[in-house]
């Protein structure tokens, strides 16, 4: 894929229904009492790997509208979910792999096999085995610590489980595990995550207790999702915020995102950096269990150079690529901190930062869990991109686009695809902004 930098760019874009809320809402509509209807839903690939996986467990789902991504689903006892008679393919997406082993290892006499593509078989699972344990599930992963995980289900304990890392999947998949537990289950955390799990189980009538040290879910049944949009996708709009703030010549909108504040650590950073981007609040009660939404409007902007907390990763690890480009562009120098969970991701996210920026011209060093920045003081600065390979790391592919579209241009990123997994439709979205004319 190449990408050429407009004169100028102008007018309002729409970002996808937010990945992380689509795939919570089909796998909890799935365990609901009666069913749901919901739209917006993420079109992406990695989605469409949770909606496979439930259909090859006998959950009868389906999308009514491709134009609105509307979502039907008929929920299903988890006693009546059957096993599967071949390995279910999470494809790319640690979130559908991580949360439905929570859920199948509540879910006695079912077994199943969780795998992957190459990237996600890469990735970190003992992470969610070892708490799953904890309260009797059975949960094997390879030698390596890695999938394919096998599941046997069976009665849980529930109980009390401290994560060692902060992390909101493995969080989920405990309190998703907690619904068809003996009693409840209890995660504490050293630090906050996003909470739309909590959110979503509490719209369907969960007893959920949220308190300062973590959160705990009871066992019991849960109501259909009242039908409602899902908001647009933060760490997408990160993208098209960027795009205007970093282009010499630009205004955005991006109408219908999701403003959770535990999905917005990457905007406070940007404003803090002088970023031009105005929030304006959606009126309540519009979206899926009730996550706040609202509309950014983004304008071209002289960006100064800060550094980000390890204390603030957790608000903005899906961002930090994109975060890193915007201080690459800055006037002096940034550090990050606490970035060693960008080494797990898709990729080695932070290895693979630090040699997009170095393509870019941008001196910079990077340690086991830090990266320094020396910005240029304007993305017209940035050299030209002659290739950037991604791997299968979406967000990687995406960041490299912008960077093309605000500095000097981009003659061809590999694997473009893979940016199918979170925003097939990126670069017909982008198109029509171009206002050189």
């Amino acid at each position: 894929m190449r990408f050429e930098p407009p004169r100028r760019i102008a007018g309002s874009i729409t970002v996808p229904g937010d990945k992380s809320i689509s795939h919570r809402a089909l796998l909890l509509a799935a365990l609901a009492d009666g069913s749901s209807r919901f739209w917006g839903v993420s079109p992406g690939h990695d989605v469409a790997a949770t909606a496979s996986c439930l259909r090859g467990l006998g959950v009868d789902l389906r999308c009514t509208d491709a134009a609105s991504h509307t979502w039907q689903v008929a929920g299903l006892a988890l006693e009546s979910w059957r096993s599967p008679q071949q390995a279910l393919d999470c494809g790319n997406s640690g979130t559908t792999m991580r949360l439905l082993c929570g859920i199948l290892a509540g879910a006695p006499g079912l077994c199943a096999t969780l795998t992957g593509d190459a990237s996600l078989l890469r990735r970190p699972m003992r992470r969610v085995a070892e708490p799953l344990r904890a309260i009797g599930a059975r949960v094997a992963v390879t030698a390596m610590g890695t999938a394919p995980l096998h599941i046997a289900g069976c009665r849980l304990s529930g109980g009390s489980v401290q994560l060692t890392v902060p992390s909101a999947q493995v969080k989920s998949a405990l309190l998703l595990a907690g619904l068809a537990a003996e009693a409840t289950v209890e995660v504490r955390q050293s630090a906050p995550t996003r909470d739309h799990t909590e959110r979503m189980l509490a719209a369907m009538g969960a007893h959920v207790d949220v308190h300062a040290e973590g959160v705990a879910v009871g066992p019991g049944a849960l109501r259909p999702l009242p039908p409602a949009r899902v908001p647009g996708d933060p760490s997408a709009a990160a993208f098209a915020v960027a795009l205007a703030v970093l282009h010499s010549d630009a205004e955005v909108a991006v109408a219908g995102v999701c403003l959770n504040p535990r999905r917005t650590g990457w905007l406070r950073v940007l404003q803090r950096m002088g970023a031009a981007v105005e929030v304006v609040a959606d009126p309540t009660g519009t979206t899926l269990a009730g996550e706040p939404s609202g509309t950014l409007v983004a304008r071209s902007s002289d960006l100064h150079a800060t550094d980000l907390r390890a204390d603030e990763v957790t608000d903005c690890v899906d961002e930090v690529p994109i975060l890193a480009l915007c201080m690459a562009a800055a006037r002096g120098t940034s550090t990050l901190h606490g970035l060693g969970e960008l080494r797990v991701k898709e990729s080695d996210r932070l290895a693979a930062t630090a040699g997009l920026l170095a393509a870019l011209g941008v001196a910079g060093n990077a340690g086991a869990d830090w990266l320094r920045i020396s910005g240029r003081g304007g993305a017209g600065h940035f050299s030209r991109l002659c290739a950037f390979d991604p791997g299968l790391d979406h967000r990687m592919a995406l960041c490299a686009a912008v960077a093309g579209l605000c500095g000097r241009g981009v003659d061809h990123i590999a694997n473009w695809s893979t940016t199918a997994t979170s925003w097939p439709g990126f670069a017909a979205a982008v198109g029509p902004l171009d206002r050189s004319g």
